[in-house]
């Protein structure tokens, strides 16, 4: 019997893949053995993880913003099977608290991102005949959450450009979208550093609360969502908007 779940001859590039949700969607595809390819703005990073890896794993610099550095990454696959779209940062802020310049930063990374990357994907997708996209959304993009306007605002793109992807690239592209809740992540605590430095223990507890079943996700719960839509047996999966948060959204 073929071994579920295995990727062996493939292969993926994650964006944002030196840290996070990120490195370990880079280690569970790696195990499931795919040839990974880091593409991160941090290259020290990333080759940091690349060489804790080792075989199979490879980096390339990249910012999502930026179409010369997305056209120069893109240049140097030969191929490619797996798309996963994970580059993101946050904002935490009402309208009344996000200015401009705030706005602009996430929706550049967080919505522009995905677009410069997909499309020059796209040719090397479709020439593979596996290909799939794997865009990290979140609930924030589904339900409102209070103070996180530009945030919600830019999550709730992702979700909308992976339905039309669907819609447009069926039966030569899978697109799926994976909308996690709150996961443990450095993003965490950098967000509690940065908003609640002298209570995070009890910012902690609800955080967790947040959550029906009473704890944060783990980046791994998230990154086994994302080999399973990149795997044969998912191959009937296309155009989801898959909720991995404790029972959030079930509320």
């Amino acid at each position: 019997m073929k071994t579920p779940f295995r990727l062996d001859q493939r292969h993926a590039l994650v964006t944002g893949g030196a840290s996070g949700i990120g490195a370990e969607t880079v280690r569970t595809l790696q195990q499931a053995g795919a040839q990974v390819t880091i593409a991160d703005l941090d290259l020290e990073a990333a080759q940091t993880l690349a060489g804790e890896l080792g075989d199979g794993v490879d980096t390339v610099q990249l910012d999502v913003t930026d179409q010369d550095s997305v056209a120069k990454a893109f240049a140097s696959l030969a191929s490619l099977d797996y798309l996963i779209n994970n580059a993101g940062v946050g904002h935490v802020g009402s309208i009344e608290e996000c200015d401009y310049d705030a706005w602009r930063t996430l929706m550049n990374v967080n919505v522009d991102g995905p677009f410069l990357v997909t499309q020059a994907a796209l040719p090397l997708l479709k020439a593979s005949s596996h290909g799939a996209i794997v865009n990290i959304g979140s609930v924030a993009g589904l339900v409102g959450i209070k103070r996180r306007f530009a945030y919600c605002a830019s999550k709730g793109a992702v979700v909308a450009m992976s339905r039309q992807l669907a819609a447009e690239y069926a039966g030569q592209i899978r697109v799926n979208c994976i909308c996690p809740g709150t996961v443990d992540t450095p993003f965490v605590e950098a967000y509690l550093e940065k908003y609640h430095k002298h209570e995070k223990n009890e910012m902690r507890v609800q955080i967790n609360a947040r959550q029906p079943i009473g704890r944060l996700g783990k980046p791994e719960e998230i990154a086994h969502m994302a080999l399973y839509l990149c795997s044969d047996e998912a191959e009937f999966v296309h155009g989801a908007t898959l909720e991995i948060d404790g029972g959030w959204t079930s509320l």
